[in-house]
């Protein structure tokens, strides 16, 4: 849900600057409310902590399932391993179970690495997506906050030289 909700306030930032006035004389620049930005940005600066606190439990949640994985891994070991000391000692019977014994351990070890790689790659891959979210999200909040300065500057020096023309015609007056 913390994802669509980023996704939906970065939505209505956008479309609030999207559908802004342009501001006097210039068609790359607009004039927006301050505060309703402002408002939509801190709900996105409350919201991304959620995002990396999903990314911290798919961590966590990859570190239990091979954490399970050499448990279960340990288990058939010892399981072999009891199984290879049970057995008689006999050179056919011995032979065949260190044969067993070995085949269980090397089937452990395969399934185990096969756990590990399915886990790092599942680990990998969504930190990867939300990596990607959070750095559009990111970027946006940066382009947004640029866009508000050069307007409030422009709006600021507009403002300053409508003054000077004031001045100047009540000088001459």
């Amino acid at each position: 849900m913390g994802e669509k909700d980023v996704q939906r306030l970065l939505d209505m930032l956008y479309g609030t600057v999207d559908e802004a006035k342009n501001a006097t004389f210039s068609s790359d620049k607009c004039l927006v409310n301050r505060e309703e930005v402002l408002d939509l940005l801190d709900e996105i600066r409350a919201k991304l902590p959620m995002e990396i606190k999903k990314a911290q439990e798919l961590i966590r949640a990859r570190d239990e399932y091979v954490a399970a994985a050499k448990k279960e891994a340990e288990k058939i070991l010892r399981q072999a391993d009891m199984d290879a000391k049970v057995i008689v000692s006999e050179s056919e019977i011995l032979q065949r179970a260190r044969q067993k014994s070995s085949e269980v351990l090397h089937r452990a070890e395969d399934r185990c690495r096969e756990l590990y790689q399915a886990a790092n790659t599942y680990t990998e891959d969504a930190l990867r997506r939300t990596e990607e979210a959070i750095e559009m999200a990111l970027g946006e909040v940066k382009e947004s906050r640029a866009r508000f300065r050069t307007t409030s500057a422009e709006k600021m020096q507009a403002q300053r030289e409508m003054l000077r023309e004031e001045t100047a015609d009540n000088g001459k007056e």
